[in-house]
């Protein structure tokens, strides 16, 4: 794609001097963070939600798991239409998918209703990531960058985990102040800034093959059928975790007759979907998918197990019980950006492991009597873990994944990170089946330090990650030919990432 595409002769000296100006960036943080912030602002609104409609509250949980599924199963599928489409056409039409739905949740008179409009959001947020990482790489390419774009990295981790964090709170208070279709209603306003800043700001993509965009054609090019046997694989295996601890076995039966004929299809495919082949043979970006799972999977049981905690045990209302939390989304913030601009991947991921076990031994030592600055104090131990973990990942990510494959893989990125979330919330039904006491956080955090330990493992013997950053990291957004760049030592930051 032509850095002057859509922008006039004049952007190329711009792209040379600022490629990463905030009128490119701030279209791709704001689609980004759509995606966790619906993911978590609708837990305080299931109860109320339930009231209104005259449904138990446990029905409500579809509300969740639904968007969960969605964005699992689109994730991958956004980033390889974005690599085949183009990621801003993409972009635009995940926009308009999260403004539907958000309409139709808005006005959504029964449960129905407010499930399809989940699925609606959870399949137009999950075009955000994958889009605005394929929209970096090829900047960065056009550019003359040789290392990574730290900076632009990390106002992605920011706008993920840091949002996904500030969920809750910001829910209990829009839902509290305003009603529980706000809760869907939000995504209006938010869809129409980052609707009109995508038109304006982001370069067009280049037009479309006549002869290669027909329906046939793009189908065969994304492995159309590849797709939906993943998507059947892939929800089958979700309403069994989901439905943990009573096993559902024809959902496990399901999953075994659909995953097989697809991993069959896709061993025969020269370019298929879901790179098995590719992904046995690039050990970094298979080993930086359970790193995140695990490393979500504990942010997330603590993100919602402990609210269940404090409200069962301590008797805090949902407003307060999420705030509890807040300082772990603010860690989480102030943290991401710093850590991914320089460019590490080993030291942020061992401190993400280490706080992991510190802060699930933290929930060890917990009871119903624990002031409320010992809570916090674990929640502030997990902002660490968020903002180490999404950072040195996602640096890794960027380095592992094929240039040409850096949607797809940054959509299954999201997709590994979705099930370590959905594991959390099986875990935490499983403990809590007979109400979220101190016995059930005491298991919770037992099972978090063994998850802990598997990703510090998981990071200190993998030898392809590097204990130091990348040279020249501060010049990491700067092209080749800049000034500040001619300056620097001749080195190769890829040979010192390893990864």
């Amino acid at each position: 794609m032509s850095p002057t595409t859509g922008r006039g002769e004049s952007a190329a000296p711009e792209l040379r001097q600022e490629p990463f100006a905030w009128s490119f960036t701030t279209p791709l943080y704001v689609g980004s963070a759509l995606n966790p912030v619906n993911s978590s602002i609708v837990a305080t609104a299931l109860v109320p939600i339930a009231g209104e409609l005259r449904v138990p509250v446990g029905a409500t949980a579809v509300l969740v798991s639904s968007l969960y599924l969605a964005s699992a199963i689109a994730q991958p599928t956004a980033g390889k239409l974005a690599e085949v489409l183009g990621p801003r056409r993409v972009f635009l039409g995940g926009i308009l998918l999260v403004l539907l739905g958000g309409l139709i949740g808005g006005l959504g008179q029964n449960l129905a209703m407010l499930t399809a409009a989940r699925v609606l959001i959870g399949v137009g947020t999950s075009a955000g990531f994958p889009c605005a990482m394929v929209l970096i790489r090829r900047r960065a390419a056009e550019a003359g960058l040789d290392a990574p774009p730290g900076g632009v990295l990390g106002g992605l981790a920011m706008a993920g985990m840091a949002t996904a964090a500030i969920g809750p709170p910001v829910g209990g208070l829009l839902v509290g102040a305003a009603g529980w279709r706000w809760a869907f209603l939000v995504n209006l306003p938010v869809t129409a800034i980052a609707l009109t800043m995508t038109l304006r700001q982001l370069p067009k993509d280049p037009a479309l093959d006549r002869a290669r965009s027909g329906f046939r054609q793009i189908a065969d090019r994304i492995d159309l059928p590849g797709i939906l046997g993943f998507a059947a694989s892939m929800t089958s295996l979700v309403v069994f975790l989901m439905g943990l601890p009573h096993a559902r076995w024809t959902a496990l039966a399901v999953f075994a007759v659909t995953s097989v004929p697809t991993v069959v299809w896709e061993l025969r495919r020269t370019a298929p979907f879901f790179d098995f082949r590719g992904l046995a043979a690039n050990g970094a970006l298979a080993r930086t998918y359970l790193r995140q799972a695990l490393a979500l999977l504990g942010v997330y049981t603590v993100m919602y197990g402990m609210t269940q905690w404090t409200e069962a045990a301590h008797g805090y209302s949902t407003v307060a019980a999420g705030l509890l939390l807040l300082p772990m989304g603010a860690v989480s913030a102030l943290l991401s950006r710093p850590l991914a601009r320089r460019n590490l991947v080993r030291g942020p991921l061992i401190a993400a492991a280490v706080t992991m076990v510190l802060g699930s031994g933290g929930l060890v030592l917990l009871t119903s009597h624990s002031p409320a600055v010992a809570i916090v104090l674990v929640s502030l131990i997990f902002g660490v873990t968020s903002a180490a973990s999404t950072a040195g990942n996602q640096t890794a990510l960027y380095l592992a994944a094929p240039a040409d494959q850096i949607g797809t893989a940054s959509g299954l990125f999201r997709t590994f990170g979705y099930l370590g979330t959905i594991t959390s919330s099986v875990i935490a039904g499983i403990v809590f089946r007979d109400g979220a006491g101190d016995h059930g956080l005491h298991t919770l955090g037992l099972v978090l330090v063994a998850a802990g330990v598997a990703v510090l493992l998981l990071t200190l013997l993998d030898r392809r990650l590097t204990a130091h950053r990348t040279q020249g990291a501060p010049g990491a957004s700067l092209p080749r030919n800049s000034p500040a760049r001619t300056a620097e030592p001749a080195t190769n930051p890829r040979k010192e990432h390893h990864a």
